[in-house]
């Protein structure tokens, strides 16, 4: 007998609502797309196109006043909004997704975590970057040991993007959450921790680098994990020349990749999963190489072909918590973690000092 899909209620329908969370949650088995926060005739009509039968609410209180409709509610709106939203959703008595960061301190995470825990109610944090091609392929060969004992982890999260796009993730506003450090840091920050554990040190560089521009737009920050290992990691939006996006060292053997899991851009460009073949895959020209005292510019180490990226995975996960009352796929906690090393990495940056955590 089929079990009667979980319906989901989406708060915002911008660049995270649409382009993300709802092609991904319409592409998992067991849940539905029921209901979309979003006051914008223009938004509507474009979800109209794509989910036909999908009901519409002018604000989130809509949402918490028929609750018992709903079995799901995703947090896709403006970072300043992620606390307030996902504690009402908790009180209403729902379950809840929230965008990354789910909130812009540490603390704010783990009242959430707190309060989810009092309710009995699944809370997870969409970090949908750990299901890029690259990274399930160097989780891999880091658990397969071919890298030996890795000492060094560099990951770049870059763009050329000299222009501001405007907006609030480049507003100076501290209660907009925005900036780089917020935004690709909480991805690169998140893959580091999943990789190689707890930060013990954090060190961090954060610039304002173009014209009229009011938030962090290049940041590096290194960590020093409990187990010895390094990561250094930088977020740029005014990389002119890109780097690697992983170059990972080990006792035995280093792991060059260059280039971008190519699921984003699929989906902005409309492809979805349950529809698109060969979903998350890249060409063999894109592939990492692993080897040692070689340059892999030159031809130089072994191809080691990239695992398909699995955005779907993270709402299959949710779907399974929810089913079976598991642990959800990323959790309020471990997102905790990841904004003790970028809050950190703030402090690091603006008073030129090393933080112990």
């Amino acid at each position: 007998m089929t079990a009667t899909p979980l319906r989901v209620g989406l708060v915002g329908y911008g660049l995270a609502g649409s382009v993300f969370h709802a092609p991904l949650i319409s592409a998992t088995e067991g849940l539905v797309l029921d209901t979309i926060v979003t006051s914008n005739e223009e938004r509507r009509e474009q979800a109209r196109a794509e989910f036909p039968g999908v009901r519409f609410a002018q604000s989130p209180d809509d949402l918490w006043a028929r609750a018992d409709e709903l079995d799901l509610v995703v947090i896709a709106s403006p970072n300043r909004t992620h606390v307030a939203l996902a504690t009402a959703a908790l009180r209403a008595g729902l379950p809840v997704v929230v965008d990354k960061p789910i909130a812009g301190t540490a603390a704010d995470a783990r009242a959430l975590a707190a309060l989810a825990d009092e309710r009995g109610l699944l809370l997870s944090v969409f970090q949908n970057r750990r299901w890029d091609n690259d990274f399930l392929t160097l989780r891999e060969l880091v658990a397969d040991g071919r890298l030996g004992d890795v000492q060094r982890f560099e990951s770049r999260f870059e763009r050329w993007r000299p222009q501001l796009k405007g907006g609030w993730r480049e507003s100076g506003d501290p209660s907009e959450i925005g900036g780089l450090l917020y935004d690709l840091g909480s991805h690169i920050v998140d893959q580091a921790l999943v990789l190689f554990g707890p930060a013990v040190r954090v060190y961090a560089e954060s610039d304002v680098r173009r014209p009229d521009a009011r938030a962090d737009d290049d940041t590096f920050i290194a960590i020093t994990h409990a187990n010895g290992v390094h990561s250094h990691l930088y977020a740029s939006a005014t990389t002119a020349q890109l780097g690697p996006r992983f170059r990972v060292l080990g006792s035995a053997a280093g792991y060059v990749k260059h280039g971008l899991d190519p699921q984003e851009a699929a989906l902005r460009a409309g492809a979805r999963p349950h529809s698109a073949a060969h979903w998350g895959e890249e060409p063999e020209s894109l592939w990492g190489r692993v080897g040692a005292g070689e340059s892999p510019l030159t031809g130089g180490g072994t191809p080691v072909p990239t695992l398909p990226g699995d955005y779907p995975a993270f709402y299959t996960g949710v779907a399974a918590a929810l089913r079976d009352g598991g642990r959800p796929p990323v959790t309020a906690q471990e997102a905790a973690a990841a904004l003790d090393v970028i809050e950190a990495a703030r402090r690091s940056a603006r008073d030129g000092v090393t933080v112990e955590l």
